[in-house]
């Protein structure tokens, strides 16, 4: 069985807006690790705080 994501492996300005965004944090936290991790390989490519935050809200529209 694989673990979950830990916050340290979470980037700052990712974890920030799924801070900011409830809904998308609790079904982050309920997804794969693989697609997890996925997802956080995404945010590398993200240059701006308004950027990751549209990122985070499209993510489970």
């Amino acid at each position: 069985m694989q673990d979950k994501i830990t916050g340290s492996e979470i980037p700052m300005g990712f974890g920030m807006a799924l801070a900011q965004n409830l809904p998308a944090m609790e079904k982050f936290s309920e997804l794969p690790p693989a697609l997890q991790h996925e997802i956080i390989e995404h945010t590398h490519q993200i240059r701006s705080k308004e950027e990751m935050r549209r990122y985070v809200d499209q993510l489970f529209q």
